[in-house]
């Protein structure tokens, strides 16, 4: 079975997806992620998305599924590199990432995670 990696940065997660996510590579990394938070007790995790050149309906509800099970393990979740026709997509489709903060670039993700909690 596929899986997606997740590397640990400190207290930290990066996960960089680099194929075309199809439905149950993506239930595999939630749980996947899910079970490496909780191991490791990752307070924060960044999710960089520049390889996807299209996102569905279900890819989005899953991106943002994993932020809320993410903060409800007490974790940030930072998705980084998003395409503007991804982003175009999502909005098309009404998906509503709310909880789900994002960056331009893993640089960018990773200053968003430093930051103490509550802070933009």
């Amino acid at each position: 079975m596929d899986r997606i990696p997740i590397l640990q940065m400190g207290d930290l997660l990066l996960v960089t997806i680099q194929v075309d996510m199809h439905d149950q590579l993506a239930l595999t990394l939630q749980d996947d992620l899910t079970d490496k938070i909780q191991r490791t007790s990752a307070r924060g995790v960044l999710i960089d998305i520049s390889a996807l050149d299209i996102v569905d309906s279900f890819i989005g509800r899953m991106i943002s599924t994993i932020s809320a099970l993410a903060r409800i393990m007490d974790a940030t979740t930072v998705v980084v590199g998003m395409q503007p026709a991804v982003a175009i997509t999502l909005v098309e489709l009404g998906l509503d990432l709310r909880g789900v903060r994002t960056a331009l670039n893993v640089e960018r993700g990773m200053k968003l995670l430093q930051l103490p909690a509550g802070e933009p």
